[in-house]
């Protein structure tokens, strides 16, 4: 866990050093920065920050492809590249561990919990486009599309999940 929140540190020093090189000053503070650590900090539940994180994840790579997409600048779309292929890797390893957890749970709390997994899915998803909306669209990501890809991550994702057998052999 430590080298994930180190890797994802460093994309956060990478757009920062991009930001000083464009002369545009840093992002202070971020309300969804701000609510995802204090889940990750104020939570004791594995499952809940695991779940939390592979959302994150999930939105990001849609936003990064988008920050992608909408800019002309070679060093913003190399930094782009570098984090989609990270948090592509950082989805499988949650992904799995999300699974394990899941696995590990009995019937009916494996039914209830796939319930819940999937509203905070959509919901979280949905707060990430009302606070990146300009951006996804300046990337070319009408709403109908985002939802759609979201609603592919989540299928894909929680498949894996709830077929636990099947995502230890990933």
């Amino acid at each position: 866990m430590r080298l994930f929140i180190k890797e994802e540190q460093k994309h956060g020093n990478h757009l920062g050093t991009y930001l000083d090189r464009i002369g545009k000053p840093r992002i202070k503070k971020d309300w969804g920065d701000s609510l995802f650590r204090r889940v990750r900090y104020f939570n004791t539940s594995m499952e809940i920050w695991t779940l939390a994180v592979i959302i994150v994840e999930s939105t990001a790579q849609l936003f990064y492809q988008s920050l992608k997409d909408a800019t002309k600048c070679v060093l913003l779309k190399q930094i782009c590249n570098d984090i989609l292929i990270d948090e592509a890797y950082h989805i499988t390893f949650q992904t799995e561990r999300l699974a394990i957890i899941f696995e590990n749970k009995n019937g009916f709390s494996r039914s209830w919990r796939a319930f819940i997994y999937k509203y905070f899915f959509f919901a979280t998803s949905t707060l990430v486009w009302i606070a990146h909306k300009k951006l996804f669209k300046a990337g070319g990501l009408t709403y109908n599309a985002y939802a759609r890809k979201m609603h592919l991550k989540y299928l894909k994702t929680f498949n894996v999940i709830t077929d636990a057998q099947r995502a230890l052999w990933i």
